[in-house]
């Protein structure tokens, strides 16, 4: 989720708007999506079913994963890896900076969220901090791989040794991403993903669990749907967590894209990394972690605002105006979110990078379809904001 600047009028000059406006995200059906849902429509069979299966099967395999399970969103994914990892008044490291699901369902479980704060060149969690939050109720780490990019999962695999803790990694932003060769599936006791519809694989909602073990991955399938082993039989209390496989059939249309349409994403993103070197004492891009290959959900970048007469958010407007639609991932930080109020008095210190990024982050249009001329209006824009703005 994000906060997208409405459109406003032009700030930098009179000029209307440039035209086309550049589409921030490309989240279309193709033709064969809609035939894949039409099939299953014709079938009759709308819950998940054969096309669930086949999800799981194959975007496990991808992930580096044993077991892979479909759900209904990435949030119910979260909240199926959290509750056989971690108990009631459990402490557990997230980042301040991220969706706020990836925290709110750690509260949903009655656990405490350890908020730490953001590495200032990845914007994903910073691990020296996060060793410095250990509490002596501290049972495991929840990270999330930020804007398509993996965490530094070496730094995060070792602190969970040390301490004996449990992983779960949020991948809703990183269908395909990887670390050191290896695709993310692979680490960690679970991941999670979202197949919201502006996602990398979007299907307009659902979800999925990852895992390696087998006895977590039967615990989740319990979970997912009412605790049932057997027609009205349940071994335990559980929930209605299913995926349908009209949103099956997208996944697996969409997952016979999606290598390519990620390898446009990363060229896009060498181009745009390229282009704004023009502008480096203004905008710093969100760099990959080392040894990560990132899939670029969203490009994202740090505005200096110091050396600029206009905040972030004006930023944004004039760049409107200019025929370019830009985001904010996210405003603010997760420790300056009401919801988590009550939890602040167990915080040992402030988190200055993650508070400081809501003021200063500003994404720009990422998708496979960004064309020359896309590149074009976006640089012609950014350098006549930039121009209009120098401090």
């Amino acid at each position: 989720m994000s906060t997208v600047t409405k459109p406003a009028p032009a700030v930098v000059s009179a000029a209307p708007a440039a035209k086309p406006t550049v589409p921030f995200m490309l989240p279309q059906l193709h033709e064969a999506d809609i035939e894949a849902v039409n099939k299953v429509l014709r079938s009759g069979m709308l819950r998940a079913a054969s096309k669930c299966e086949e999800l799981e099967k194959r975007l496990g395999e991808m992930s580096g994963a044993k077991h892979a399970m479909t759900c209904a969103n990435g949030t119910c994914a979260l909240q199926l890896a959290y509750e056989p990892l971690f108990k009631r008044g459990d402490d557990v490291l997230v980042p301040a900076w991220s969706y706020i699901a990836t925290a709110a369902m750690l509260v949903a479980r009655g656990c405490n969220p350890i908020f730490v704060d953001a590495d200032p060149t990845t914007g994903q969690i910073d691990m020296n901090d996060a060793a410095k939050r250990v509490t002596k109720k501290t049972t495991g780490i929840a990270a999330t791989h930020m804007y398509g990019t993996p965490v530094d999962i070496d730094a995060v695999q070792d602190l969970a040794k040390k301490h004996g803790f449990k992983v779960v990694y949020d991948c809703a932003q990183s269908h395909l991403s990887t670390y050191k060769g290896q695709p993310v599936g692979k680490f960690g006791d679970a991941v999670t993903y979202s197949f919201y519809a502006t996602k990398n694989l979007g299907t307009g909602e659902g979800g999925m669990i990852t895992c390696n073990d087998d006895a977590l991955a039967r615990q989740i399938k319990l979970l997912r749907s009412h605790g049932e082993t057997e027609k009205y039989l349940h071994e335990q209390v559980g929930y209605n967590y299913r995926m349908n496989d009209m949103a099956g059939a997208i996944a697996c249309s969409r997952l016979d894209r999606l290598p390519a349409e990620t390898a446009a994403r990363q060229q896009a993103a060498a181009r745009y990394d390229s282009l704004l070197s023009e502008f480096s004492a203004f905008i710093t891009p969100m760099r990959a972690t080392p040894g990560s290959v990132s899939v670029y959900h969203l490009y994202t970048l740090k505005l200096n605002i110091e050396k600029l007469r206009c905040s972030r958010d004006e930023f944004s407007k004039q760049l409107l105006a200019e025929g370019v639609p830009s985001a904010v991932h996210y405003p603010r930080s997760l420790p300056q979110q009401p919801a988590f109020k009550e939890f602040m008095g167990m915080q040992t210190a402030p988190w200055p990078v993650a508070d400081s990024l809501g003021a200063r982050v500003l994404s720009l249009p990422m998708h496979h379809g960004l064309t020359d001329a896309h590149f074009d209006q976006i640089t012609t824009a950014i350098r006549k904001v930039i121009s209009a703005n120098k401090a």
